[in-house]
C-alpha cells in the first residue's frame, strides 16, 4: 500500500515539474513595449508611403461603393470673326490667280505696242484662267477700244481700265445678299446642294459661321444620310458655334430629316435653319430626283429662301455643267465657289454668272474655319490684280 502512495506521489511531482518547464520559457518571450518613435522615424515612413488615398464613399444602406461624379467642363463656345472685310483680309490667298491677272494681263497690257500678237496672247491668258470665250472676248474687245480711244498707256492707267473690265464681266449689280431674316414667326431655310468632293459639308458648316457672325441664329439639319461621317462632321461644326443639329438614322429619308429640321426650327424660333444635302453625281437620275423630293417635302412648311450651289472653283468649266444640272432640279439662287486660293484659274466667278445668270455670293479662300468670305466684285478684282507692278511705259 505504502508503495502505491509513493509510485502517485512521484507521478504528481513529474506533472508539476512538466507544467512548470511549458509556462517559464513563455513567461521568458514576453514582448517588450516598444521604443519611443522619433520625429524622423515618422517622416521616413510618411515619404514612402506617399499622398493620403481618400477610399470612395459607400452607400450606407447597401455597402456599395458610390464614385464620385466626374465633372466635366462645358465646351467652348466659338465667336467667329466678322465677315465685313474678310475678302480684303484674304485677298494674299489668290496669289495663284493673281500671276494670270496682276502680272501677266498687266505685263501684256503695257507693252511699247499692242498689235494682233499682244492681244492674241492677252484673249488666251483669259482663256487659261477659264473667264470663258464668250466672256473673253467682250473683254478684249471693250479694252481694244478703250485704249485706242484714250490712249491709255501709264501701268496705273491700265491697270484701271482692266479692273473696270473685268467687275463690269461680273456683273456688280446683281443681287449678292444672302436671304437668312425670318419671316412670319418661321425661320429662313437655305438648301445647300453640291457634288462630292466640293467640300460641301464643311462649307455648309462654314456658312453657319458666316450667318452666325451676322448676328443670325442657326439651326443645321444633317440631311446627308448616306455618310454617317457626314452628319457627325456637321454636329461638329455646329458644336463649336453652340448651335443645334437635326439629324437621323444612317439611311434614313433625306426628305424626312430636312422636314424635321424646319419643324424644329419652328418650334425653337431661330433665324435660319440650313440643310446640308447629299452630295450628288449629277448624271445619277435617282439622287437628282430624291434632291427634288427633299425641296418638295421642305416646302411643306414654306418656300425655301436660298438654295447654294457648291462649286470647286478647280474643276474649272466641269463646274458649268454641274451648275447647269442642279438648276434644272432646284432653283439655285446663288453660287459657293471653293478653293479658289489653290488655283490659278480665278476667272471661273466670270464664267459661273455669265454661263447661268446665277450670282457667286461666297468664295472659300482657305482652309480656316473662318476662310470663307462674301463675295464684292470690285474687292475681288482688286485683290486678283494684285499691287500694281512697279514702272512705265511710253
Amino acid at each position: 500500500m505504502t508503495e502505491y502512495l509513493l509510485i502517485a506521489l512521484a507521478l504528481l511531482g513529474l506533472l508539476i515539474l512538466g507544467g512548470l518547464g511549458l509556462v517559464v520559457p513563455r513567461l521568458r518571450r514576453r514582448p517588450q513595449p516598444p521604443l519611443p518613435r522619433t520625429e524622423v522615424d515618422t517622416r521616413a515612413e510618411e515619404d514612402l508611403a506617399g499622398p493620403p488615398v481618400q477610399a470612395p464613399e459607400s452607400d450606407l444602406s447597401t455597402g456599395v461603393l458610390v464614385e464620385p461624379p466626374v465633372i466635366e467642363a462645358p465646351p467652348t463656345v466659338e465667336v467667329p470673326e466678322p465677315t465685313a472685310g474678310r475678302l480684303v483680309r484674304l485677298r494674299s490667298r489668290l496669289s495663284r490667280s493673281q500671276n494670270v491677272f496682276g502680272k501677266g494681263l498687266l505685263g501684256l497690257l503695257s507693252r511699247d505696242r499692242l498689235d494682233e500678237d499682244v492681244w492674241e496672247e492677252i484673249e488666251d491668258s483669259l482663256i487659261t484662267a477659264d473667264v470663258g470665250v464668250d466672256a473673253t472676248r467682250d473683254i478684249v474687245d471693250r479694252l481694244q477700244e478703250r485704249t485706242r480711244v484714250l490712249g491709255t498707256r501709264s501701268v496705273a492707267e491700265l491697270r484701271a481700265l482692266l479692273a473696270a473690265e473685268l467687275v463690269n464681266a461680273l456683273d456688280p449689280g446683281l443681287d449678292r445678299s444672302l436671304h437668312t431674316a425670318p419671316k412670319e414667326g418661321a425661320p429662313a431655310v437655305l438648301l445647300v446642294v453640291g457634288v462630292n468632293g466640293a467640300g460641301k459639308t464643311t462649307t455648309c458648316g462654314k456658312i453657319a459661321r458666316v450667318l452666325i457672325a451676322d448676328g443670325r441664329s442657326v439651326l443645321l439639319g444633317a440631311a446627308d444620310t448616306f455618310r454617317a461621317a457626314a452628319a457627325d462632321q456637321l454636329q461638329t461644326w455646329a458644336g463649336r458655334v453652340g448651335a443645334e443639329t437635326v439629324r437621323g438614322p444612317e439611311g434614313a429619308d433625306p426628305a424626312s430629316v430636312a422636314f424635321d429640321a424646319v419643324k424644329r426650327g419652328i418650334e425653337t424660333g431661330v433665324d435660319t435653319v440650313l440643310i446640308d444635302t447629299a452630295g450628288r453625281l449629277q448624271n445619277k437620275i435617282g439622287l437628282m430626283d430624291e434632291l427634288g423630293k427633299v425641296k418638295r417635302v421642305v416646302e411643306k412648311h414654306g418656300p425655301i429662301d436660298e438654295t447654294l450651289l457648291v462649286l470647286d472653283a478647280t474643276t474649272g468649266q466641269n463646274g458649268l455643267e454641274q451648275a447647269r444640272v442642279f438648276t434644272e432640279v432646284v432653283n439655285v439662287t446663288g453660287v459657293v465657289l471653293t478653293k479658289l486660293d489653290g488655283t490659278a484659274k480665278g476667272g471661273i466667278v466670270i464664267a459661273v454668272q455669265r454661263k447661268l445668270g446665277i450670282p457667286v455670293k461666297l468664295v472659300g479662300l482657305g482652309e480656316g474655319a473662318d476662310d470663307l468670305a462674301p463675295f464684292d466684285p470690285a474687292q475681288f478684282v482688286d485683290a486678283l490684280l494684285g499691287t500694281e507692278p512697279t514702272g512705265q511705259t511710253a
